[in-house]
């Protein structure tokens, strides 16, 4: 069995760590270098780095907090939020990223999907998708509808088709967010996971909702998800990642292990 990965994500306001419920409310709650320098030596995956008001705000990327946290860890990077041309995902890569997140901009503009996994390879870039519940209907049959722009902006898109349509574009992988429970600590939108994980043949990421290491097993073994976004859950030290793998281990779920 392929290990899962356990992935902290590190949400930034004005160059500090930030947490919100449903993508509101945000409050300030450290220093995301401290942070990912705590995370990583508890034994990561890979650390998520989006920057949260780029997109809304029409700015860049706050790069020197970029460079900073890829100074401080030795595990696979992925950064989010303002990127909107290969120019810009080129600066972030060169300040330390492996991965390029984008979202708004993807759904904007999807060739930018294809303009980045060709200039730098689709393992680089990451789909990040921001998702709501909604009515069955025709324009999202799935149930599942696509918002952009921190969670401010109703697309109309379906989310599993805009999934499949960004894996043939060259996504490498899915982010995929629950808006309905993010930040909740309720556990995992297990049936949109679900959806998602079994339709695209590019790992998927499960994001929103992460409250204890049952949710996590809930979503890696039921939702299908190749990996697990946590924040909540280690940002307020209810568990460390040690705690999480362990418990995982414990219940046949393979995860990397440094101890």
């Amino acid at each position: 069995m392929l290990s899962k990965r356990i992935i902290p994500c590190l949400d930034v306001r004005d160059g500090k760590l930030t947490k919100g419920i449903r993508f509101r409310n945000n409050i300030d709650i450290g220093d995301p270098v401290e942070a990912a320098r705590e995370y990583y030596e508890q034994g990561a995956d890979e650390i998520v780095f989006y920057d949260i008001t780029a997109s809304s705000d029409r700015r860049d990327i706050m790069i020197d907090v970029v460079r900073r946290v890829a100074e401080t860890i030795f595990i696979p990077f992925s950064v989010g939020g303002g990127i909107r041309t290969v120019d810009d995902m080129r600066e972030v890569i060169m300040a330390g990223a492996e991965k390029i997140s984008i979202n708004t901009e993807a759904v904007l503009r999807p060739p930018l999907i294809f303009e980045g996994a060709r200039a730098f390879g689709s393992q680089c870039i990451v789909l990040g998708m921001d998702v709501k519940k909604v009515p069955v209907h025709g324009k999202t049959p799935s149930g599942y509808e696509v918002v952009t722009h921190g969670g401010r902006t109703y697309t109309g898109i379906d989310a599993l088709r805009w999934a499949k349509e960004a894996e043939a574009l060259g996504a490498g992988e899915i982010c995929l967010n629950s808006i309905d429970a993010d930040g909740t600590q309720g556990g995992y939108e297990i049936e949109l996971t679900h959806l998602i994980s079994t339709n695209v043949h590019i790992p998927v990421i499960a994001s929103g909702g992460a409250g204890k290491p049952e949710h996590l097993l809930d979503v890696l073994t039921r939702g299908k998800a190749d990996a697990a976004l946590i924040a909540s859950i280690v940002h307020y030290r209810t568990y460390t990642i040690y705690e999480i793998k362990s418990y995982l281990k414990r219940h046949g779920v393979t995860t990397r292990m440094i101890w």
